[in-house]
């Protein structure tokens, strides 16, 4: 792969963009970047200070446009053959929906704007933003990704009559999964590995038991899972006659010493697989033949909990946790990874809380008991003392960055790579791995009494913020500028545009002798490897943090398509080692999930991001504020009911019930099914 002058003319020529002779300057007035001052096209004072040098040799200082953006600078000149100025000044350095909301007024002062998905496609059919349908000529890059994936194009229509769009989407990676289960298996190998029965000279008790068995209490089932190596499926047998239900049999017993809690644990495993594990137990929840589920999950839970002073030396260490137990933005991942552990759709949406049901119309999880349950099924474990205590309280300072170098936590749902970042402040032996997708009973629409399966909704979609779209104010009677932006948005979405968009440009990865790109292989495809220097950056600059590093300092992944090949190498080895585990899940299809297309059965279409909503409905919509207040930034429900228990004594029936009811939650989905309707009907129609 190496970036070759003959490709881009052969685009300039697709596009058709003429250039006047003697080259006329052309600025592009963009108010555009991520979500703060440090996150746009150009450097802030806090990232520049009295100048950086990166990788490239160069040193940048505060005001100076970052490297991806100077290398599009180059591009588009070369496209259009003009002199193409990319002004990144106008940026406010909002969030994308505050962004928006400061230039909607003002739209003749910009050329680029960016904002939530849903705003701009209703922004868009005032008639205020540049309907991209109309110049598909010139974006044929766009056009052809959106035939490859079909949800793509459903997510950013916003006129099913006139098939409008007015934003290229945003990828943080695409078509493979987002968040994953996360442990310090060092502390699960401690407990479960090994022959004869556990020991230690000190444990504490087990909490009276609340949480009930999910699983069966008796029969058999039986599970398709990786092989021991991950090269081929196999067929596990969970024998509940053989030992019965842990949950059950911890709960006959009743508060407990952690090391008979352990020693149950054990016996459990050995005879419900029929020794399949052996002494290497732990491979039930870390292996590539994991086949864990939640109530072995609970059992687990209540086996760490009771045994600190044997895995961190001290009398207490937190089970499940999340990354900033004081922030709404990450809470929620505990009760995310309860959707996971009860087979509960919804949690993870890429629209609100919608999923489409096996015979094709939306639903929406906040007006369904099964969410509602499984929620008051994590409160349950709350109960037990199964969840950290700073969440409970919503502690100001606790964090993963406290927990895991303290060796205070044990687990938790996050991104695997800027998480498993925390293993290099751990100790010899300890690692913070992700580990495989749980078991669980889902209900995809197969048969009546549902599947025992392993399957994800955290799959990566068109994120629903970012969405760059171009100002028809700004533009107006300036042919060459609007088709610098339109050059703009086809690059990006071209092999190379999408390398230079998620790595920078060619100075940050490493190169042949021939100039060609160094290059190996990431999920079937060859992909660059990353300079040497680049590394360097990461690590001296954003500890690491390749999001971090790559917004602030390199100007990119602010948009369009974000590969994962960059990412993947900047993850730790321990993350590495992990996610290849759910990788092989994926690929031998042991690991289900939302596909971004128009599926035969419709449980496994992924929700569009957004919907084509007429302004009437959009107003309706914006009137049902009784449901969006339970589900907002500042209150979630869910995430209450995990600390509290359901509402008013309420059951989880007639919660869902309120939801619909009491909340307009009918109205809401009749207006989504409207849309959606719409759209699948656009769909058909333009096949």
């Amino acid at each position: 792969m190496k970036r070759i002058l003959s490709l881009v003319l052969a685009c300039a020529m697709l596009l058709s963009l003429t250039a006047v002779a003697g080259a006329e300057d052309v600025t592009l007035r963009m108010a555009v970047g991520y979500n703060n001052a440090n996150t746009g096209l150009a450097f802030s004072a806090d990232i520049a200070g009295e100048g950086i040098t990166l990788a490239d040799g160069i040193t940048y200082h505060t005001g100076d446009l970052k490297p991806t953006w100077v290398q599009m600078e180059k591009v588009l000149s070369e496209i259009t053959g003009n002199n193409v100025i990319i002004d990144g000044s106008s940026y406010q350095g909002n969030s994308d929906s505050k962004e928006f909301d400061y230039w909607k007024e003002q739209l003749d002062k910009v050329d680029m704007v960016f904002g939530p998905s849903a705003t701009i496609n209703a922004y868009g059919e005032t008639g205020s933003l540049v309907n991209l349908a109309e110049y598909a000529d010139k974006i044929p890059n766009v056009i052809a990704y959106f035939d490859q994936n079909p949800i793509v194009r459903l997510s950013i229509t916003a006129n099913t009559d006139t098939g409008a769009f007015y934003f290229a989407p945003y990828f943080d990676g695409v078509n493979d999964i987002e968040k994953m289960p996360l442990m310090r298996v060092d502390y699960l190998q401690k407990l479960l590995d090994g022959e004869g029965e556990f020991t230690a000279e000190a444990c504490k008790d087990t909490a009276a038991p609340v949480y009930q068995p999910f699983m069966p209490t008796s029969g058999k089932i039986e599970i398709e899972t990786p092989n021991a190596d991950g090269t081929a499926v196999i067929t596990l047998t969970k024998d509940y006659d053989a030992y019965g239900n842990i949950v059950a049999k911890m709960n006959e017993v009743g508060s407990m010493s952690g090391v008979e809690a352990v020693n149950m644990l054990r016996e459990y495993i050995d005879k419900t697989y029929g020794g399949y594990y052996g002494t290497t137990r732990s491979n039930l929840f870390c292996g590539f033949d994991a086949c864990w589920d939640a109530d072995e999950m609970v059992a687990l839970l209540r086996c760490v909990v009771a045994n600190p002073q044997s895995l961190n030396g001290t009398d207490s260490i937190q089970g499940l946790f999340s990354r900033e137990e004081n922030k709404m933005a990450r809470r929620p991942d505990v009760y995310r990874l309860g959707g996971l552990l009860f087979g509960v759709r919804g949690y993870e949406s890429r629209q609100d809380y919608l999923y489409v049901n096996p015979d094709g119309e939306l639903v929406d999880g906040r007006q369904t008991a099964i969410a509602y349950a499984a929620a008051a099924r994590m409160h349950d474990m709350a109960l037990e003392g199964l969840i950290s205590q700073d969440f409970m309280t919503k502690a100001e300072t606790s964090s993963t960055k406290n927990y895991l170098p303290n060796d205070l936590g044990f687990m938790s749902y996050d991104y695997n790579q800027t998480q498993t970042i925390l293993n290099t402040s751990l100790q010899e032996g300890e690692k913070y791995m992700a580990i495989m997708v749980p078991v669980s009973h889902w209900f995809d629409g197969t048969n009546e009494e549902g599947v025992y399966m392993r399957f994800t909704e955290s799959w990566r979609s068109v994120k629903n913020g970012n969405a760059w779209a171009i100002s028809k104010a700004g533009v107006a009677g300036d042919e060459a500028k609007l088709n610098a932006l339109l050059a703009l948005i086809n690059y990006a979405y071209s092999e190379e545009g999408q390398i230079l968009m998620s790595y920078g440009p060619d100075a940050f990865i490493k190169t042949n002798a021939d100039g060609s790109y160094e290059t190996f292989n990431f999920n079937g495809k060859e992909m660059p490897v990353v300079a040497d220097g680049t590394l360097q950056n990461l690590w001296d600059l954003a500890n690491g943090n390749y999001t971090n590093f790559a917004r602030r300092y390199l100007g990119s992944t602010l948009s369009f398509i974000k590969s994962q090949a960059f990412e993947y190498q900047c993850t730790h080895e321990v993350g590495k080692e992990g996610a290849a585990k759910i990788s092989a899940a994926i690929a031998l299809g042991t690991i289900k999930h939302p596909e971004l297309a128009v599926t035969e059965n419709g449980w496994y279409t992924s929700v569009p991001t957004t919907l084509p909503h007429y302004t009437t409905e959009t107003d309706d919509l914006n009137a049902l504020s009784d449901l969006a207040a339970q589900f907002s930034n500042d209150f979630n429900l869910f995430d209450d009911i995990v600390v509290n228990g359901l509402p008013d004594g309420l059951t989880a029936e007639e919660q869902a019930a309120k939801a619909e009811n009491d909340w307009f939650g009918y109205e809401y989905t009749e207006l989504k099914n409207d849309a959606w309707t719409r759209l699948l009907d656009y769909y058909t129609a333009s096949k």
